[in-house]
């Protein structure tokens, strides 16, 4: 999870201090998520996917697939 958060941050071309900015945390917060020192809460990794257009499931590590899936609401008779 750490290596795929910071490789997204550092693919976008942001360092830590700007990724805290976004997040509404701090630079400390952003290195021990990266560290794997704490883990990233549940509603920031949402926002991370959100932000880096990714599905949490990419950022977990848990698939290989970065696009997220549809949100499209499907209505059932």
């Amino acid at each position: 999870m750490r290596t795929r958060f910071k490789d997204l941050r550092e693919d976008a071309d942001l360092n830590q201090k700007q990724m805290a900015e976004l997040l509404n945390c701090t630079q400390t917060c952003i290195s021990k998520w990266e560290l794997g020192q704490t883990d990233i809460p549940n509603i920031v990794l949402v926002n991370i996917a959100k932000h880096f257009n990714v599905s949490t499931d990419y950022i977990l590590g848990l698939t290989d697939i970065k696009t997220p899936p549809s949100t499209k609401i499907v209505k059932y008779l």
